[in-house]
């Protein structure tokens, strides 16, 4: 599967979901959910092209209606079907069929990342490569006091409450994207390099929707006036 040397669009989409049935064409704004994703990634500076992974006809037959031939799609093997398969063994199989140098691979649940967000997120990846990085994911910062399921304090003292302000931030690995190299997959077999940088993904964007409340949660920050028309 060829495609000129740039950066590839890797979204995996499959057929059934646990929590949310249907989730990748279902309604989300009046389009499918799969839909938003895909728009916002035509807009990315120096791509070389979208491929869907799916093990589903009707998300191959969703993505044509609205997307015609723009986006290339990669019929997922039955050997790594199913929800308790790795991802990285997913993009393991699709980056062998791929010509590319640089992927950013993300996913349909996450109807409200902009373009925009996308193309910076890229221009810092390269800029972090320059000093030694070799990926890229995005996280949302907390400074909220947090504790283990031991009810154990994690980034806090009790005894001494400064301000949520002042607390040293933790970082949640939000699945809106990832950014890496073929190089730096070959080397750990993940997308998620031994030196990846932090990229903080704007709050109103960084919902990936796991679950109903995500989804009905995610139409309705999408629904605010001049969001889903600013999508840009």
């Amino acid at each position: 599967m060829a495609g000129k040397k740039g950066i590839a669009a890797l979204v995996p989409m499959k057929g059934h979901s646990e929590r949310v049935s249907s989730k990748n064409i279902r309604d989300f704004s009046g389009r499918p959910l799969l839909f938003w994703v895909l728009k916002a990634l035509h807009g990315l500076n120096g791509l070389s092209a979208i491929y869907v992974d799916t093990d589903s006809a009707l998300v191959k037959d969703t993505v044509r209606q609205h997307f015609g031939s723009s986006v290339k799609f990669i019929d997922r093997p039955h050997g790594i079907c199913g929800d308790t398969v790795p991802m990285n063994r997913i993009i393991a199989h699709d980056i062998s069929l791929i010509d590319a140098d640089i992927f950013i691979q993300t996913h349909a649940t996450n109807p409200l990342v902009r373009t925009a967000t996308f193309n910076k997120a890229v221009d810092a990846y390269f800029k972090a490569v320059e000093r030694s990085y070799d990926s890229l994911f995005s996280v949302r910062r907390h400074q909220s006091r947090f504790y283990d399921s031991e009810i154990r304090p994690i980034n806090h003292d009790p005894a001494n409450l400064i301000r949520t302000q002042d607390l040293r931030p933790i970082y949640e690995e939000n699945s809106n994207f990832y950014i890496f190299s073929r190089d730096s997959f070959s080397r750990t077999s993940s997308r998620i390099g031994p030196k990846p940088y932090l990229y903080e993904v704007p709050r109103l964007e960084s919902i990936d929707i796991d679950d109903e409340e995500d989804f009905k949660l995610a139409e309705y920050l999408f629904g605010f006036q001049g969001y889903g028309e600013a999508h840009e």
